[in-house]
């Protein structure tokens, strides 16, 4: 089987707490990196900076500034069409790698060539690093598997491969505006292990970010008690590697006044996602 090269798309506004380490987890994994920004008003592009001059090669930036949710859309269209590689995995700003989650994909890409998608799972955070969120809260459904799960890696030769709808509804699909999750599984691999940690109910922007997309943010910041990992848990490798100054240390535990709300709200949901079987967002 012939290698396949593969292209990390990363397009982020306002990510300046977690970029680093989601972009470093998986730089050493693939052939080039398309780093693009929308506007950010935090540390995000001192940090885009810093990841540049280290892979001058390896790293694409591009600085569009602000956009809308239409364009944000038109945005992840554009960096589908500058992509020559042939795979496309998608790494946003809040999901770190683990060596082997990224390693596995990366792997069953070159093993397969009849391959269109690959199915990953992953960990969501809640209120800090130290707690997750129980598996039966997502209910995201692809085949015949229910949770946290999602799709980061498709082909490139999958016909008319485009992105469409607007930022948080958005959506990849092929020709016949059939989306990729819908197209045959057969041409499908779930991998069983979670991929990366996932900080999507963190605030994940710095501290200088004050415009409307942060306080839009900070107003779905999710409270929960969770989970709290073991304490002999498996980090992702890339939180213990050197990185500048400008990055934020993750290792920050969550307030106490974030404890007072989860303890208030969460007793609510575990009985709508029990009882009433509603899906996470509703």
């Amino acid at each position: 089987m012939s290698k396949k090269t593969i292209c990390s798309h990363t397009l982020v506004r306002n990510e300046g707490r977690f970029l680093w380490f989601a972009v470093m987890s998986v730089i050493n994994h693939v052939d080039r990196v398309l780093l693009w920004d929308t506007g950010s008003t935090d540390q995000t592009i001192e940090i885009i900076n810093e990841i540049k001059r280290m892979f001058p090669k390896k790293v694409s930036v591009n600085k569009l500034g602000s956009v809308s949710p239409e364009e944000f859309t038109l945005v992840r269209q554009r960096m589908i069409d500058d992509t020559l590689e042939d795979w496309v995995i998608i790494v946003d700003g809040d999901e770190i790698w683990w060596e082997q989650g990224i390693a596995s994909v990366v792997n069953t890409i070159g093993q397969n060539d009849s391959l269109e998608s690959i199915v990953t799972k992953y960990i969501n955070l809640l209120g800090d690093i130290y707690h997750y969120q129980d598996e039966q809260a997502s209910h995201y459904r692809i085949d015949n598997y229910i949770g946290s799960i999602t799709i980061r890696a498709m082909n490139r030769r999958i016909p008319g491969l485009s992105v469409k709808k607007p930022h948080g509804t958005q959506g990849f699909f092929d020709e016949d505006n059939i989306l990729v999750q819908d197209r045959s599984p057969q041409k499908r691999i779930h991998i069983d292990e979670p991929g990366y940690l996932h900080f999507t109910h963190l605030s994940r922007a710095g501290k200088t970010a004050l415009d409307k997309a942060v306080i839009k943010r900070i107003q779905k910041y999710k409270y929960e008690l969770g989970n709290p990992f073991s304490l002999d848990f498996y980090y992702p490798e890339v939180f213990f590697r050197p990185h500048p100054d400008i990055v934020p240390s993750p290792w920050v535990k969550r307030s106490k006044i974030y404890e007072v709300h989860a303890i208030v709200e969460t007793l609510p949901k575990k009985l709508r996602r029990t009882f009433l079987k509603i899906p996470e967002g509703y």
